[in-house]
């Protein structure tokens, strides 16, 4: 399996060919020659101009002047050069995975070495001690049954996981035993398809919501794949989202800088009420909210302000809407030993705040909204690039590891 966390299809050399590796260079630096150059033009991605990577609807990801290169003159119509499939330049989009990455590099700077030691791709997925007494129980998932995944929820009531990748069928139920139970959701423009989803939850009720950026837009299903409600209520870019005891949904748009909350009669497919309920963040992503307190922890991907500056912060409301903590990776290094760059949040049954660490592979305890924050390592072995973060019902800790395109559960 590979073990690169956006492995792509290479062309066939009878299309196209790279110059030959010198004799010194390692395997794992044409993997990230691979991973971080457009497979046409072989030029090093960047997260603007021309360099920009872009997905086709195929799945295959160019850069973006190869795009328009293809595309011709008017910018019309273009063919993947790997298997032909033809689409039009407007059905491209982002390749989001691949620009957080290139984001993370640039968090680590010219010290943090290459991607092998961003993803930590060395590390193969193989589960090493576990501090406060975590064990790997289970890994679902791998190359092949997921692909790029994005997003992990679990059902409190039926313990069943739900996945958003970038696979032919864009979410995958598993059950509590790990066999998957159903995909759906493939890409297209009818209702119970689904573009590029971002994010996933699950409501108490049995419904599964995700953030489609394909579209704008929120897609609710139910356990059999059934689409019930699509909402696009001038969201910019809908990110994360997580279900509130009552089966509400909060929602970050990460390009509005906005929280929402969305209230709706998922059985009957009826939107009820989408209300702005925070503003004026910068680039929300990953939202958790505690079933115990109501309280909502937010991380907002903070703006470089020079070369390699790039940080998170993770800011905690109340029930209420009122700021009761914010910290963020400049202040967290000047208490912690290195510095956090999270992906995902979520909190425990005792209230706690954990987030995953893509700089160093790992999942942290940031204490309780009332003692943020503290420094608890949970996992600091056997991840490559945690990316999502849920609990199950039974306390269990599920971490969506981009790296290898799988879930593993951990318990005491």
């Amino acid at each position: 399996s590979p073990s690169s966390p956006l492995h792509r299809q290479s062309p066939p050399s009878s299309q196209l060919s790279r110059p030959p590796l010198t004799a010194g260079m390692a395997a794992e630096d044409e993997a990230e020659l691979s991973l971080l150059e457009c497979r046409v033009c072989f030029e090093r991605y960047g997260l603007g101009g021309q360099r920009r990577p872009r997905n086709l609807p195929c799945g295959h990801v160019l850069c973006r002047g190869c795009v328009e290169a293809l595309g011709g003159s008017e910018r019309r119509r273009l063919e993947c050069p790997f298997c032909r499939r033809a689409c039009g330049s407007a059905e491209t989009s982002d390749c989001l995975p691949l620009l957080q990455l290139l984001e993370l590099l640039e968090v680590l700077g010219p010290a943090g070495g290459s991607v092998p030691s961003a993803v930590g791709r060395s590390g193969g997925g193989a589960a090493g001690p576990v501090p406060a007494g975590l064990g790997l129980r289970l890994s679902l998932g791998g190359w092949g049954s997921l692909v790029n995944p994005t997003g992990v929820a679990a059902c409190r009531r039926s313990g069943r996981l739900a996945v958003a990748h970038d696979g032919k069928k864009r979410i995958h139920v598993f059950g509590p035993s790990g066999f998957c139970l159903q995909r759906f959701g493939e890409r297209g423009d009818a209702g119970n398809d689904i573009k590029y989803p971002l994010d996933v939850t699950v409501t108490l009720d049995g419904h599964v919501v995700v953030t489609d950026v394909g579209d704008r837009s929120v897609k609710a299903f139910d356990f059999e794949g059934r689409g019930v409600l699509a909402v696009q209520e001038g969201f910019c870019l809908p990110w994360g989202l997580d279900a509130t005891p009552e089966s509400e949904i909060i929602l970050t748009d990460s390009e509005a800088g906005a929280l929402y909350r969305l209230t709706a009669d998922f059985k009957k497919g009826k939107l009820k009420k989408c209300q702005m309920i925070q503003s004026q963040l910068i680039s929300p992503r990953g939202v958790a909210v505690s079933h115990t307190s109501g309280a909502i922890v937010v991380i907002e991907h903070l703006k470089p302000q020079g070369l390699n500056n790039s940080s998170t912060r993770v800011k905690i409301f109340s029930a209420e809407m009122d700021l009761i903590g914010q910290m963020d990776s400049f202040g967290l290094n000047l208490v912690f030993p290195s510095k956090i760059y999270s992906t995902a949040v979520a909190f425990d049954k005792e209230d706690h705040v954990i987030v995953t660490d893509v700089c160093s592979q790992a999942v942290i305890c940031l204490g309780k909204p009332e003692e943020f924050p503290i420094f608890n390592p949970l996992i600091s072995h056997g991840l490559s690039y945690p990316v999502g973060l849920t609990y199950m019902a039974n306390n269990s800790l599920v971490v969506l590891d981009g790296g290898d395109h799988s879930i593993k559960i951990y318990s005491s």
